[in-house]
């Protein structure tokens, strides 16, 4: 490795111990031994979390599935390695950056728990997705594909595109509401009995629509039964939720780490399983790359060098918290509003009770308000009148509504601010 190589790797991605500061450090002590005994509703714990993001006070920050922004040690790793790589310049990306990488690229997929060789870095889930989808080479005209109402709607859009490059048919379905394990599963079992041509299906782990969370280990098992492929988008699960990913049984699959890992904007993850690789075309923008490379298989041309470097930071921090205390955080934050206004009847939470079908985020529909329209109002009745900021969704095929996704560095004050203030909302806006 080169001087500059081992540098960056020091003071930028802060992957060796010396690239740490002390006060990092001490951070680093604290939230892992605090996040042994941490409860959900340890606020004093959680405060300490909270005081490691530098969030905006102009209003309650209620829309973090966006993206969630930098905890304060990563944001200052991601300063570092950004000046060192602007100043290093090429000399650096030439030469010490790819064996930098390969070090982050055994980071992510330690945390990942699959083979370095099974993953690339891209620049978002959206990506790593689009490249799986549109490389899946099994696909016969004739054939069908199958997709759902809560998917993504870039995810969306590349399935559909099938029928044209692969001379697929689109099948779409809309998952019950209100949902249950079972429906959701049934459902699906519904679609490929109905379909014998499906060949493949898109599920989304956790939908940024509503926030349900789809039984993919099991649909996964149900469909390979039939011979049936499964691409999963988990941008919004890895990071929210706590499962093992290696448990589900997937082949292929896309991630993002600006999201719940809180890494810098602009890095997400492809996987192809290995024994898998040759069932999706490489990127011809790769020409001469090695066939049965993961990496081959998708092209993102010049990248933001310095936010990949910065993500084992990101992992470190994140992973000093603990999965499962952060999964527990945000679906305490969640079930603080969303269960309480379950029985109001002008308001309806999209999520159901069931710890299995959610995570943080969670949708509400005033009821009768089921238009685009009608939920952009809603949304910007609660940032105008009460300071808390969301954002309506749409595509869901009951109805629009308007989501809201909490973060660690929510306060339950917060929440219960949302909570008093969705009854009058409810009342205001309900059509009964």
């Amino acid at each position: 490795m080169s001087t500059i190589s081992r540098r960056t790797m020091m003071k930028a991605a802060g992957i060796m111990a010396a690239g740490v500061t002390p006060a990092a450090s001490r951070l680093g002590a604290t939230m892992s031994q605090g996040s042994k005994a941490a409860e959900p509703d340890d606020e004093a714990y959680w405060a300490k979390i909270a005081a490691q993001y530098d969030v905006t006070r102009e209003v309650i920050q209620l829309e973090n599935g966006n993206w969630g922004i930098m905890a304060k040690p990563v944001l200052a790793t991601y300063e570092r390695a950004v000046e060192r790589v602007n100043r290093e310049n090429s000399f650096y990306t030439r030469r010490g950056f790819f064996t930098d990488y390969h070090a982050v690229r055994q980071r992510v997929a330690a945390a990942l728990g699959v083979g370095a060789d099974e993953i690339v870095l891209t620049r978002n889930a959206t990506e790593a997705l689009q490249g799986l989808i549109d490389g899946y080479n099994k696909l016969r005209p004739g054939d069908a594909v199958l997709t759902a109402d809560l998917d993504y709607d870039s995810m969306l859009g590349c399935f559909d595109g099938l029928k044209a490059r692969r001379g697929a048919q689109v099948v779409r379905i809309a998952l019950p509401e209100p949902a249950t394990y079972q429906g959701v599963i049934d459902a699906y079992a519904q679609a490929f009995a109905a379909n014998p041509k499906i060949r493949l299906v898109l599920l989304t782990h956790l939908s940024h629509r509503t926030g349900l969370v789809v039984p993919v280990r099991e649909i996964v098992a149900m469909a390979r039964a039939r011979g049936i492929d499964a691409i999963v988008d988990a941008a919004h699960s890895w990071g929210q939720l706590d499962f093992n990913f290696a448990d589900l049984g997937v082949d292929f699959a896309g991630f993002n780490l600006h999201k719940w890992w809180g890494a810098p904007l602009g890095v997400g993850v492809m996987y192809l399983r290995k024994s898998r690789v040759h069932d999706i075309d490489p990127d011809p923008a790769n020409e001469g790359s090695a066939s049965d490379s993961v990496a081959a298989r998708i092209h993102t041309g010049t990248s933001d060098f310095a936010a990949m470097l910065t993500v084992p930071r990101a992992l470190d921090f994140q992973e000093a918290i603990g999965t499962p205390q952060r999964a527990a955080r945000l679906r305490y934050l969640r079930d603080r509003w969303a269960e309480p206004l379950r029985t109001l009847d002008a308001l309806q939470v999209l999520t159901p009770s069931d710890p299995r079908l959610h995570g943080g985020i969670t949708s509400f529909r005033i009821r009768g308000r089921v238009t685009p329209a009608d939920n952009i109002a809603v949304a910007k009745t609660l940032l105008d009148e009460f300071g808390i900021f969301t954002v309506h969704r749409t595509g869901v095929q009951a109805g629009a509504c308007v989501r809201v996704t909490p973060a660690l560095f929510t306060s339950p004050e917060q929440i219960d601010r949302l909570a008093a203030a969705l009854p009058i909302l409810a009342k205001r806006f309900a059509q009964i």
